[in-house]
């Protein structure tokens, strides 16, 4: 059986470590037992956009030189790594939502959003597997709890289709999407929404296999 060279190991031991630092809190222990579970899937929904918006970067509360100024504006960021802790460098994060007054911009939803509320948005991740969005707290809408789409892409490839909760959120043990979820994937992707400047910030960390 072939063993590691010198050069090897220490770089495999870097790495580890690397990567133990760089992780939020909560994944540590699971990198240190080598392997991190994958967030859990979970359906796109019938409002994925037909047509890209022509703005689809990071600022979900401008499109193009037009501001939104309805609802609670909101910071949604955090990292993107695969099952050995390791940031997913050129990989794109997607969000979409509704706006402040529970509309998609979709002909399903009857492309009744607000033209100011840019409703989609990209972001590539750093080095370091980081993303961050200006977005929305998200709102109920009838027959769902507020959310948030997430799509992971890497390439051609979609490694991730998810929705972001708001811990503590009344409407989530209403939501039929949100009570199928078992404790830990409630975990997962249920998330504190905290007072951050101007409006809140949810710190959402993802972890994809690859």
């Amino acid at each position: 059986m072939a063993t590691s060279t010198p050069a090897r190991t220490r770089r495999c031991l870097l790495l580890g470590s690397a990567a133990l630092i760089a992780a939020p809190g909560w994944l540590s222990p699971a990198i240190a037992q080598g392997g991190l579970r994958p967030t859990p899937p979970q359906t796109e929904g019938p409002f994925y956009p037909v047509t890209l918006p022509a703005d689809t970067d990071a600022d979900l509360l401008r499109n193009g030189q037009v501001r939104y100024g309805k609802g609670q504006a909101a910071w949604i960021e955090g990292t993107v790594v695969d099952l050995d802790g390791r940031p997913l460098r050129g990989a794109v994060v997607e969000i979409w939502q509704c706006d402040a007054d529970g509309h998609y911009h979709h002909p399903g939803d009857g492309d009744r959003a607000d033209p100011a509320f840019q409703g989609f948005g990209r972001a590539a991740l750093d080095r370091e597997g980081r993303y961050r969005f200006r977005a929305l707290r998200p709102v109920p809408y009838t027959g769902r709890t507020p959310h948030i789409h997430v799509k992971v892409k890497l390439d051609r490839m979609e490694l991730l289709t998810t929705q972001l909760y708001v811990q503590g959120d009344p409407g989530n043990p209403r939501d039929g999407l949100w009570r199928r979820l078992d404790e830990a994937a409630r975990a997962a992707l249920t998330r504190p929404f905290t007072p951050d400047g101007d409006g809140v910030k949810a710190t959402f960390p993802i972890v994809v296999q690859a």
